[in-house]
Formats: structure tokens, sequence, C-alpha cells
């Protein structure tokens, strides 16, 4: 056998002990699965009540694979606050400013009396003194609105319907606050809203969001 010696010796040994070792790869669907149990577990239960003990059981697999992927219970529901979908997200297109602003509302409330009102309802006691989820759920149920609302209020602002707004980071919580309040703080869970009755309720809003941005309701 022959040895080989020289300052090239064991170069390629060496770089090969010391490349990094690949592990499994993660199993999108098992992390699908965990996501889902946790937006389940939280709507029965809320943040208090969730364990992560319970969102293993109801996806199947171990508590040791849950942690493999999320070190702590706030790191799991932030991680599961980031897949809910809030709703459209483009302007409706409707050619005027008090049918873009009706839809948004409109869209808004339906948000609220579905499966994202009953995770926002479990949520927001728990965000009030956690920055962390607070930011999860701006991020998910806040800012993807108020970008809308500003591309409505934009597109009034280019078709002459109204001057230029004053203050246009503030639109979207003009908009989301009234329907937000309605829904979250009333003692009847907002899932059991029917669909026309949050319609209604939405359009209860739309002349004092109008006014609000430069608008005049034509009714």
């Amino acid at each position: 056998m022959t040895r080989t010696t020289g300052p090239g010796a064991g170069t390629a040994s060496a770089e090969v002990s010391s490349a990094p070792r690949r592990g499994r790869p993660r199993d999108a669907a098992r992390d699908r699965a965990l996501l889902e149990a946790t937006l389940a577990v939280l709507a029965e239960s809320g943040y208090r009540g969730l364990t992560t003990a319970a969102v293993a059981a109801r996806a199947g697999v171990s508590t040791a694979t849950l942690y493999r992927r999320w070190s702590s219970k706030e790191d799991l529901v932030v991680a599961a606050a980031a897949t809910v979908t809030e709703g459209p997200c483009d302007p409706p297109g409707t050619g005027s400013l008090e049918g873009d602003l009706r839809v948004v509302l409109r869209d808004k409330a339906a948000v609220m009396t579905g499966e994202s009102g009953r995770l926002m309802r479990a949520l927001v006691g728990e965000a009030a003194c956690n920055p962390v989820l607070a930011g999860a759920l701006t991020v998910a149920f806040l800012e993807p609105v108020y970008r809308r609302v500003a591309e409505v209020v934009r597109c009034a602002v280019e078709r002459g319907e109204i001057p230029p707004v004053e203050n246009p980071d503030l639109l979207g919580e003009i908009v989301v606050g009234p329907v937000m309040s309605r829904f979250l703080l009333t003692p009847d869970p907002p899932e059991r809203v029917p669909a026309d009755a949050a319609r209604a309720e939405a359009d209860r809003f739309l002349p004092f969001v109008l006014r609000a941005v430069g608008g005049t309701p034509r009714t």
C-alpha cells in the first residue's frame, strides 16, 4: 500500500470530516399538522389553556417532535398565527370610494365572524401583555387591511373623489377599529353571527368611515 505524504496529505479527509452533517429534512406535512392543531386548540381553550401536549396529541405526534420545531409555546402560537389568512388584500376596484370601502368593511366583518375571529378572540387578551404575540397578530390581522385601505384611498384621490388625506397611516385603524370592537368586545362569540347580519353591521359603519376620509355617502 502506498502512503501519501507531503504538505497536501490528509487534506481531502480533513475536508470530509469537517463538512457539516445534514440531518433528516423536516416533514412539511407534519409542520402543517402541528400548526393546524395549534389553531384548533387555541379556538377551544384559549392561549392560557393551550398546552404543547394537547397540540401534539391533536396532531398525532410526540411532544419531542413538536419541540424539535418550536422551542416554546409562544414560538408555536406565533408561527400558527402567521399562517392565518386575513382575507382579500387587493383593492376591490368597484370604481368608487364608497363601493370600495363597503367591500373592505364587509370583508373584515366576514373575517372577524369566521375562524380568524375565533383565533383573534382567543389571543387578544394575552397579546396585551405579550409584545411578541401582539406583533404576530398585527402582521396577520391588521397590516394587510391597513395597506388595502391606504390603496383604496389613494385610488379615490387619483380619481378626484376626495382631496389628499392627512395622516393616511391612521386610515386603516379608522376602518378596522369599529368592526373589531363590534365583533370582539361582545358577549356572543363572533362565529355565531350569521353572514347577512355581519354584512349589515359593516354597512352601518360605512357612512361614518366614508365621512372620516372626506367622502360623501350617496344615501
